[in-house]
């Protein structure tokens, strides 16, 4: 029995949430809207301020895509509601970042700069050099520009240099001559 696909989302103050045919989810919200199509397997029914999904059957395949559209169509209204953000930090000796109009660009120890085109439906600011705040109503593609940035140069055990995300613990590890010191 799943136990997150049978819990009902509760739709806040301000935020329209509406099923078309074929399982298309529709959520307007002040910040913005989110559209996506869902497996015809699943019933998708909203009553009374609650979004509810139920399943045909508890085959293995069904069950699995009962918690995930639960998950995500809730997460759709939460992005509609509040935005999702990501900030990542660049921790390292002359390494910065600066927004040149829609394009993020990166100095991170390499001869040439990185550059990221920041897409349409994010909003990316740079409050400070070494300091990148990526916003957006879309969870997954918050959390995905987040990782293409930080991907570019992960941070190292030795020094701690590289791009992490705000709260990273990064594991610390001796170097040579810490052994050579015993």
């Amino acid at each position: 029995m799943s136990r997150i696909g049978n819990k009902a989302i509760t739709i806040p103050e301000g935020i329209e949430v509406s099923v078309a045919s074929g399982n298309e989810v529709t959520v307007k919200g002040p910040k913005g809207t989110l559209t996506r199509k869902f497996s015809p397997l699943m019933d998708i029914q909203v009553k009374d301020h609650t979004v509810t999904v139920a399943r045909p059957n508890d085959e293995k395949t069904t069950k699995q895509l009962h918690g995930t559209t639960r998950a995500l169509i809730a997460s759709m209204i939460e992005g509609c509601d509040k935005e999702y953000t990501k900030t990542l930090k660049i921790v390292g000796i002359g390494y910065r970042c600066a927004l040149q109009g829609s394009s993020l660009e990166l100095h991170v120890g390499f001869s040439h700069p990185i550059n990221f085109t920041v897409p349409e439906d994010l909003k990316v600011t740079v409050p400070d050099p070494n300091t990148i705040v990526i916003t957006g109503i879309d969870k997954q593609h918050v959390g995905q520009f987040a990782a293409e940035v930080r991907a570019c140069r992960k941070p190292e055990p030795y020094g701690g240099k590289g791009v992490r995300y705000e709260n990273e613990h990064v594991r610390r590890k001796e170097g040579k001559t810490a052994a050579a010191k015993k």
